[in-house]
């Protein structure tokens, strides 16, 4: 037996479990199919509580560095430029860090690489090219294999490898939920709308009426680049709407400047809300998108992966230093689950609705309403409380 917990993926939830893992005094091994970290367009949204646990990880502020500190956020109506600003200002007795972070996700990756060959060697191992093919526990152990391993058996081993998990297989469980009808193209360019749009933020979701649309898009930035995330206009196929003429057609009905968008990343994706029954069978346990998937509106996808670590290490180092197993590992579930279901899903899920709203009333409604709420110190703190993840964080640490 490998007394080290195996950890199956190295995105930033597996590292992140392996850091504090190994800051706890647990080693762990963590197998990566890729070759290296990915640098796909992904998740780019640090919250506040994100912040703080990378922070307690001595991270937070080498991240910090490398990405954008968001003061505030905006919903915003494309026409007039009218829009409701949530300042996270007003949560700085909540948080060491009362602002969202815009970075890509691989670079906290990194980060935690650096860290973790620098510090941690000795205590946690990362082999990448080793695809994990086959999951089997028993009541003692589980047996890992793969083409690039000989057969590795652990006491636990933790599936933080995303949609299409090989240990959410293993456990047989079903992963529930819905796929949205829409595909959204996400598209990078070093244009600087900051420069043309008064008062916009780094992060913006804008509806607009404009007919190259289906009805909204949002920009966010990230250090020398805007993301925007488009859609396919009604009537238009996804394959029309990645044309590279399509998408130059969005951009400059986002701002026609008259000469075109260099656009060096595409990805078109789909957008999916589901979550499995339980976190954890037997000694098989999972976090992140192999636990739970919802839409990346209000960013919240990879800091509640990344959330799930940091209470994930804690229950194993317990276990580890001969706790009762069943009853934390069962917790770790009572505390998560319920905040991605209740607070991740469902807040995701209601943003995306409200910015599909087409509606010219209702959005004028909504906007309205969103202004009140933003320009009221204490009924921003609530929503914002809510929407940068912290009071979903208190609610699960209360639970026993």
């Amino acid at each position: 037996m490998d007394r080290r917990i195996a950890i199956i993926g190295a995105g930033p939830v597996g590292l992140v479990l392996a850091l504090r893992l190994a800051t706890l005094g647990v080693p762990s091994l963590v197998l990566e199919a890729e070759a290296d970290i990915s640098e796909d367009l992904r998740a780019s949204t640090f919250h506040p509580p994100t912040l703080d646990m990378l922070g307690e990880l001595g991270l937070a502020d080498a991240l910090i560095a490398q990405g954008l500190v968001t003061p505030t956020w905006q919903i915003r109506r494309h026409e007039d430029g009218a829009r409701a600003v949530f300042d996270l200002s007003v949560l700085k007795d909540d948080t060491a860090h009362p602002y969202r972070l815009q970075a890509e996700q691989w670079k906290l990756s990194r980060l935690l690489l650096a860290k973790l060959r620098a510090e941690h060697a000795g205590t946690v191992e990362i082999r990448f090219g080793c695809p994990v093919e086959s999951v089997a526990q028993d009541a003692d152990g589980v047996t890992l294999s793969g083409p690039g391993f000989d057969p590795i058996r652990v006491p636990y081993a933790v599936g933080c490898d995303g949609a299409r998990s090989v240990v959410r297989r293993a456990m047989g469980l079903d992963f529930p939920g819905d796929t949205y009808p829409e595909t959204t193209i996400l598209a990078t360019t070093e244009f600087d709308f900051a420069q043309v749009f008064e008062g916009l933020s780094n992060v913006n979701y804008i509806w607009t009426q404009h007919p190259a649309f289906s009805g909204t898009f949002s920009l966010l930035r990230v250090p020398g680049k805007w993301r925007a995330s488009l859609y396919p206009a009604p009537g238009e196929t996804v394959e029309d709407a990645l044309r590279p003429e399509a998408i130059e057609r969005k951009l400059q009905a986002i701002h026609p400047k008259g000469t075109p968008y260099d656009v060096p990343d595409l990805r078109p994706y789909r957008i999916h809300q589901r979550i499995v029954e339980t976190y954890r069978i037997g000694r098989l346990v999972l976090a992140g998108d192999a636990a739970h998937l919802n839409s990346p509106s209000g960013g919240m996808g990879m800091n509640g992966g990344i959330h799930d670590a940091m209470e994930l290490a804690a229950t194993l180092a317990s276990i580890w230093r001969g706790e009762a197993e069943a009853a934390l590992l069962d917790r770790y579930t009572r505390r998560r689950r319920p905040i991605a279901e209740k607070e991740i899903i469902a807040q995701a899920d209601r943003n995306r609705a409200r910015m599909r709203e087409t509606d010219p009333a209702r959005r004028a409604a909504m906007l309205s309403d969103l202004q009140r709420v933003a320009g009221d110190p204490a009924a921003a703190r609530e929503h914002l409380l809510r929407s940068s993840m912290i009071a979903g964080l208190r609610a699960a640490a209360a639970v026993a």
